[in-house]
């Protein structure tokens, strides 16, 4: 008597064992990455005394200057007058001369409370603030 033999789902299937194999190096990777890095900071090094020091690079810091509806001008959670944003403008530019600037007015605010903020990163030496927008839903 002939059987049916029992039909197995040939749908899609996914093999674990390379891509755990894959975690399992990156891990790895990542372990010796960190511990080689570790030890360069630990070597006896006696560095050198300078006027200016600091880190060669830092990192960039984008300024992200926020005007409410009412007009007023919050960086940092914080709320600034004018005069507070183009000090902190200034020196940020003096520390970086190509400092980012990101300009982002309420919808509901007056254009002329988003040129205020526009006008004091140009003339603190921002070359090309930014204004942020949102993407239509469309």
């Amino acid at each position: 008597m002939l059987t049916k033999a029992a039909r197995q789902a040939s749908g899609p299937s996914i093999e674990m064992t390379p891509m755990i194999d894959m975690v399992f190096l990156l891990l790895i990777f990542f372990l010796v990455a960190t511990t080689f890095q570790q030890e360069e900071r630990e070597m006896q090094i006696a560095l050198p005394e300078a006027a200016a020091a600091g880190p060669i690079s830092t990192a960039l810091r984008e300024i992200v200057i926020n005007v409410a509806a009412d007009g007023q001008i919050i960086v940092s959670g914080a709320e600034m007058s004018a005069d507070e944003l183009k000090s902190m403008v200034e020196g940020a530019v003096a520390d970086n001369p190509e400092q980012k600037v990101t300009i982002r007015g309420d919808r509901s605010a007056a254009y002329e409370a988003i040129v205020r903020p526009l006008d004091i990163c140009k003339a603190a030496g921002i070359q090309e603030p930014y204004l942020d927008t949102m993407l239509t839903g469309g």
